[in-house]
């Protein structure tokens, strides 16, 4: 096993890990380590022709990611004074098993999914469709909007790898341009809970959508 195969282990098992967990901190230093280790797959993707945009986008991605997302969430779980999710709406056992079934599913599908450029592992492109299954899942299965921040993070980490690793011409302009839109989303989202929890002193999607004017 490579080092790129060890890498896309790893962020298959955070991904399984934040499907089972229900504390926020331990969640967001979950995608805060993910972001960090494939902050390193541009380097390694392409160390035969590494180039000095390769270097700044393995940069950018781990501080982006791997810092100022994650400070920007702890932010939010502080002035909301939030620990864990209680009731989502798929418990935690099985939120997991839907997870090991998507990632049986990703790798099925991956396999035999026509690329028409070299990857850098077969593994790459399963990796990457379990990451992008795996962020939809957490975005639509939980109540707190934070988890679901969490979950457009992690289906952005799914873009990302395959981008790095797939897109072997331009894969700067594509993540740049991602990590540029998930930046202000997060920013948004981060405002957004704040005044929300301000106000109403929960930030339950399922109860939001229940206001009235």
């Amino acid at each position: 096993m490579g080092w790129i195969e060890f890498i896309l282990v790893l962020v298959v098992l955070t991904n399984l890990k934040l499907l089972a967990s229900s504390r926020l901190g331990a969640s967001i230093r979950v995608v805060a380590r993910q972001g960090l280790i494939l902050g390193a797959l541009p380097l390694l993707a392409h160390q035969d022709a590494l180039s000095l945009q390769h270097v700044a986008l393995a940069a950018g991605s781990g501080v982006i990611k791997g810092g100022v997302f994650p400070w920007l969430l702890f932010r939010a779980v502080r002035e909301a004074e939030l620990t864990r999710e209680v009731e989502p709406y798929v418990g935690y056992l099985t939120s997991l098993l839907a997870g090991v079934g998507a990632l049986g599913a990703a790798f099925w599908m991956g396999t035999r999914l026509p690329v028409p450029v070299e990857v850098v592992s077969r593994w790459l492109v399963p990796v990457a469709m379990f990451s992008i299954l795996s962020g939809l899942f957490l975005i639509i299965s939980r109540k707190r909007a934070l988890n679901q921040v969490l979950g457009f993070l992690v289906l952005e980490n799914g873009v990302f790898t395959f981008g790095a690793g797939v897109l072997v011409e331009t894969p700067q302009l594509v993540e740049v341009g991602v990590l540029l839109d998930v930046f202000v989303g997060v920013f948004v989202m981060g405002i957004i809970i704040f005044h929300i929890n301000r106000e109403f002193d929960h930030i339950d999607t399922d109860q939001l959508s229940a206001l009235k004017d």
